[in-house]
């Protein structure tokens, strides 16, 4: 650095014949000694500020760059939610038409045995109604040959016969 607020302060002029008034020239001096040395100061606080505002920008930058990688880990995590919601619903698809099928099977092998077991009903139905026919005409066959009344009259003389 060159000149500072106290080197203009101490300079020292050497003296002419016909030279400047002196107390201008300290009046002048001391005043540019003042103002140098606020330029001085003003210039030390913007380098301060600058530094600051450089070490802000660091972390703004880091904060951005992590921002960044958090956007980039949630887009990720978003993607993976995204395929395990779609295989997990491709498993229930795959359950739910297994346990359709299932249900299905189950309903086919129940309606094969129920026909199965009506037509056994039905086959016991029409063997129970040819013996019934068979019973009730032989029932009838009897009632026609009037053999039976003549077994009543046998029955009615030897029921006179025993009281006599």
């Amino acid at each position: 650095m060159g000149l500072s607020p106290i080197d203009i302060q101490n300079k020292e002029f050497s003296r002419g014949i016909r030279g400047y008034r002196v107390d201008e020239v300290d009046e002048f001096m001391e005043q540019l000694a003042k103002d140098f040395e606020t330029v001085l100061k003003e210039k030390i606080a913007l380098e301060a500020e600058k530094k600051q505002l450089e070490d802000k920008l660091a972390q703004y930058r880091k904060l951005e760059d992590t921002l960044h990688n958090a956007i980039i880990v949630a887009q990720e995590t978003a993607e993976d939610v995204k395929r395990n919601a779609n295989r997990e619903a491709e498993l229930i698809r795959r359950e739910a038409e297994k346990e359709g099928q299932r249900i299905v099977e189950e309903a086919r092998y129940k309606a094969s045995r129920i026909m199965a077991e009506h037509e056994e009903v039905m086959k016991q139905a029409q063997i129970f109604k040819l013996r019934f026919r068979s019973f009730v005409e032989a029932q009838l066959a009897c009632l026609e040959l009037e053999d039976w009344l003549n077994l009543e009259q046998e029955d009615a003389e030897s029921e006179g016969a025993d009281l006599t």
